[in-house]
């Protein structure tokens, strides 16, 4: 039974890697951006869950629509206004950029919000079955993450945005020759990730503390979901998320909790050895 609670533990966790990572993937793949700012859009919905609950009794669940509004309108106004001037430029150039937004507003979210760890207290209790115990703000949490991953992979496969941003992704040329605005759907394209990202800041902000720390340590695990998974897909951001949070889950138990995310980025670097297209990428878009 212990096996068991530790593989439940690490599926909980997948899911919330898979939906922490989805956008930054999205990003990535089609833009050929690596977004540094996705680990500060997290803690951005996760600041703005905790002071609507705890300031005007605001439920987690109602935040949803609001911060994915504000967090998507930040991406595409970000991506319009400044990183579609740099996009075609070497990948360096908008590293530097959004490295240098990311700083920004880390700075500006640790002034305005402080660094000191808040989190959203429901009281919900724990459920039991066949052994395994899970408390149930992790069980919504994963709900609510597996929601959010499914809802983005409908809407690129049946919606006419998603097949336009597929469209962009596989050939920029072809698609503005076929009417398609590139530059318009890479500022939604960037939305969306910003808005993926600001949704797993509200689940995150009900199952862990939140404070501006630990962006880096968010954006950190959405680069190796990427690589385990493989780049630009929702499929690819579910799998790397499941399998990096059962590997963690297992290390931790074995090895330490210490060693759990060494343990992770050992396996993403004889990913990048074996498949660097990742366990279920394409060829062509590692």
């Amino acid at each position: 039974m212990q096996i068991a609670q530790i593989l439940a533990n690490g599926l909980v966790l997948g899911a919330l890697y898979a939906c922490l990572a989805v956008g930054f993937s999205l990003v990535w793949g089609v833009l050929n951006v690596i977004n540094m700012l996705h680990g500060s859009f997290i803690i951005l919905g996760g600041y703005l869950t905790f002071f609507a609950w705890r300031d005007f009794g605001i439920h987690p669940l109602v935040m949803l629509p609001p911060v994915a509004l504000l967090t998507f309108a930040i991406g595409y106004a970000v991506q319009y206004g400044l990183v579609n001037k740099v996009v075609t430029a070497p990948v360096l150039t908008t590293l530097t950029l959004t490295f240098g937004l990311d700083m920004i507003i880390y700075n500006l979210m640790t002034v305005g919000f402080h660094a000191t760890p808040v989190k959203v207290s429901l009281g919900l209790g724990s459920v039991s079955a066949f052994g395994v115990r899970m408390p149930v703000d992790r069980l919504m949490g994963m709900g609510l993450a597996l929601l959010l991953t499914g809802a983005l992979y409908y809407v690129m496969r049946a919606s006419t945005i998603g097949r336009a941003i597929v469209a962009v992704r596989m050939d920029r040329a072809a698609a503005a020759l076929m009417g398609i605005r590139v530059n318009h759907i890479y500022a939604v394209t960037f939305g969306i990730g910003a808005l993926m990202a600001g949704l797993a800041g509200v689940i995150f902000a009900v199952i862990f503390p939140v404070t501006t720390n630990l962006s880096g340590m968010y954006l950190g695990k959405a680069f190796v979901v990427c690589v385990i998974g493989g780049l630009g897909s929702v499929p690819g951001a579910l799998v790397g998320g499941l399998v990096l949070g059962v590997v963690e889950s297992f290390a931790g138990h074995f090895f330490g909790p210490a060693h759990a995310l060494t343990v992770g980025f050992l396996l993403m670097l004889a990913l990048l050895v074996v498949k660097p297209t990742g366990l279920v990428g394409v060829k062509g878009y590692e």
